[in-house]
């Protein structure tokens, strides 16, 4: 039988062949990589984010880091599983402090568009197109679901273009131009030719 600190060393070792191997390309040992350690790195994520839709996205960016940048492990600092959990930690931190960010501009956004429903100044929209005109355009806005009212506003209120919305919500450019066409039919099915 083979003692704790023997079995270390043999596994330290393997994990050092296996390392090497992935630096140099080989598919075969990141998939044995992938089978020895995605469960822990998977739990770690899932234990940091709450969310397995989520954890399962950071253990895929993960998985790209250990490919990618396998040259950044270093045995003399730790464990490759220690470092392998120390990126996917820093991942779902990062990923939970993107979300933290993404929810706090949304409740900005509309903390600001209570506000401007609040002031008595006609905006140009209701000194152009009337005051009934912009109250309908206002309550169309407010069924909006969140993340498509705060793309429009962002794009059409304050003039942010995509890339800057998409920057400052932190999310693909994609994504945003998703959002502000989804918003915009779904304004144009609700208002008609009211507009």
């Amino acid at each position: 039988m083979m003692a704790d600190a023997d079995w270390t060393v043999a596994e330290q070792n393997q994990d050092a062949a296996l390392i090497e191997r992935i630096r140099g390309g080989e598919r075969a040992a990141f998939v044995a990589f992938y089978d020895r350690y995605s469960p822990l790195l998977f739990s770690v994520a899932a234990r940091v984010l709450g969310e397995r839709k989520e954890a399962e996205d950071v253990l895929q960016e993960v998985m790209l880091v250990i490919w990618n940048k396998s040259g950044d492990y270093d045995p003399q600092l730790g464990t490759l599983s220690s470092w392998a959990v120390t990126v996917t930690r820093n991942k779902a931190l990062d990923r939970l402090r993107a979300r933290t960010r993404r929810l706090r501009l949304i409740e900005e956004a509309a903390i600001l568009a209570e506000d401007s429903d609040a002031t008595s100044y006609p905006s140009a929209n209701e000194i152009v197109h009337g005051r009934e005109r912009a109250e309908l355009l206002r309550e169309a806005m407010k069924e909006l679901p969140a993340d498509q009212r705060m793309a429009i506003e962002l794009a059409f209120f304050t003039g942010l273009s995509q890339s800057d919305i998409a920057t400052r919500l932190q999310q693909p450019l994609g994504t945003i131009k998703a959002r502000i066409r989804r918003g915009m039919l779904r304004l144009r099915e609700q208002l008609g030719g009211a507009l």
